[in-house]
């Protein structure tokens, strides 16, 4: 058990939250938008693709960045630094989940597994884009956007503009998420050569970067809500998802991000979460 906790914490899979609530507006849009039947099957399946896609990526990440991070008096007590996982047995973990992964692809159907190989470059490409430019917190949001669109591929074996809207508020939404997390290791990324957003031009432009591509988010929830043909409810749930994006940039200022945490993991595990039990009610109801 204290390996797997081990494991659990490597991937860190409570943030799992980030990018499965929209994985779940994606099928259930699929079913009742696509004309797609409610299969449970499809449905396991891709739970388990998300499970395995999320390890593959995050072990990769921790894999790739091991030295980095014995570096970095932040990121120095992760498991493989720490000596609390081998970077053998982390390269085993990810070989394993990356297998799994295409193989539940293919059971979804032949697209999700013809796609399955283009998604794992973005999922385990990104670790490395920090290395040659700032722009890596796209990189993130790449990873996390494509969910929605492949859950309802995996349903419908077809793409629609709503899922594809929305595929693009996650990747904005992350994105720019990403470049407030990325405040905490500034400093670091500049000694050791890394590239990233505050890096480049500093806390205070980075903030203001971040809060313009989570603008460019509210526009695209307006363009969903006519295109997924949604009522009120997602109206509720897309207006308390935005009241989150406002809270991280009050609490977070260019002289204090002690609050950094709250904002990252907290508001944005809240709101993806809001967002989809308020989007998939409004689909039924």
């Amino acid at each position: 058990m204290e390996k797997i906790k081990r494991y659990l914490k490597l991937v860190k899979f409570s943030h799992t939250l980030f990018a499965l609530p929209f994985a779940l507006i994606g099928f259930f849009l699929a079913v009742q938008n696509g004309g797609a039947e409610l299969s449970m099957r499809v449905f396991g399946l891709i739970l388990l693709a998300m499970v395995f896609a999320r390890n593959s990526a995050m072990g990769f990440n921790r894999w790739a960045d091991r030295e980095i991070d014995a570096k970095n008096p932040r990121t120095a007590s992760r498991e493989i630094p720490a000596s609390l996982l081998s970077s053998r047995s982390v390269a085993i973990f990810v070989i394993v989940n990356v297998v799994l992964f295409v193989v539940v692809a293919g059971l979804i159907n032949k697209l999700a597994l013809i796609l399955s190989l283009p998604s794992l470059v973005v999922l385990l490409g990104y670790s490395y884009l920090k290395r040659f430019t700032p722009l890596c917190h796209f990189g993130v949001g790449l990873a996390l956007g494509i969910a929605p669109v492949a859950a309802y591929i995996s349903v419908t074996g077809t793409i629609d503009i709503s899922v594809l809207i929305l595929s693009v508020v996650v990747f904005l939404w992350s994105g720019s998420f990403d470049i407030l997390y990325a405040l905490a290791d500034e400093e670091f990324d500049k000694s050791e050569g890394l590239h990233s957003i505050p890096g480049a031009v500093g806390r205070k432009w980075s903030l203001i970067i971040s809060a313009v591509t989570h603008a460019l988010v509210l526009p695209l929830l307006v363009l969903f809500y006519f295109t997924a043909e949604m009522g009120t409810l997602y109206i509720i749930g897309a207006t308390l998802f935005t009241a989150l994006l406002v809270y991280q940039h009050i609490i977070v200022k260019p002289n204090d991000i002690s609050r950094l945490n709250a904002a990252f993991f907290t508001s944005n595990g809240v709101a993806s979460v809001v967002l989809a039990i308020f989007t998939i009610a409004d689909l039924y109801f």
